[in-house]
């Protein structure tokens, strides 16, 4: 191993470091609790080290977001290729999308609420086109290109609002089952799909 590549792993290493830190104290403190000194002081590396790495605490951010949105859409596939209609499809992936922001409240607040240097939309880092993509999947055989991105938007909002009033303890946890119903029964209805298609 040369001198270059030891130095570009340790690089590496101490960025991931960075970022593991940052997602572990936000799972116990919160991300209030982020600063760049907090976390020099954990990994026990100078603030400068850190900037090296970062540009600040919205970098680290989005750095936490977006391997959490790698996760997200490994669990969102796993959901989606498990189905064997469009019905058990569109349930597998709102499932698997409200438990993992139930079960991963500060990645979850780092992808979707909190300011970060994260791009969205058409220049989308490939992680977020990867995310976005299962929902487009779960559309595509039933809308056209035209709508495809629109229909993707609105389901991957409504999943949004309420992972968001979920985890907020804003609805009621007795009726979880009719909410994921009802929406599935409204992806289906508005693609013109019957439950068994």
């Amino acid at each position: 191993m040369t001198a270059q590549t030891r130095k570009e792993r340790e690089r590496a290493e101490r960025r991931q470091q960075i970022i593991d830190t940052a997602r572990e104290l936000a799972e116990d403190q919160g991300w209030e609790a982020v600063t760049v000194r907090r976390l020099a002081e954990r990994i026990e590396y100078s603030q400068p080290v850190l900037y090296s790495h970062f540009a600040g605490k919205a970098a680290i951010v989005a750095a936490v977001a977006e391997q959490g949105i790698v996760d997200l859409t490994a669990a969102l596939r796993v959901g989606e290729t498990a189905a064997s209609t469009p019905a058990a499809a569109f349930e597998r992936v709102t499932r698997a999308y409200l438990d993992f922001a139930a079960a991963h409240p500060a990645r979850y607040d780092a992808m979707f609420v909190l300011t970060s240097d994260l791009v969205f939309g058409l220049e989308a880092p490939q992680a977020l086109r990867d995310a976005f993509g299962v929902f487009e999947d779960l559309f595509r055989r039933f809308v056209d290109d035209a709508a495809l991105g629109a229909r993707a938007e609105v389901a991957w909002s409504s999943l949004h609002g309420l992972a968001t009033l979920e985890r907020s303890a804003r609805l009621r946890p007795e009726l979880r089952e009719q909410r994921i119903a009802m929406l599935v029964a409204e992806w289906l209805a508005a693609v013109g799909a019957e439950p068994g298609d």
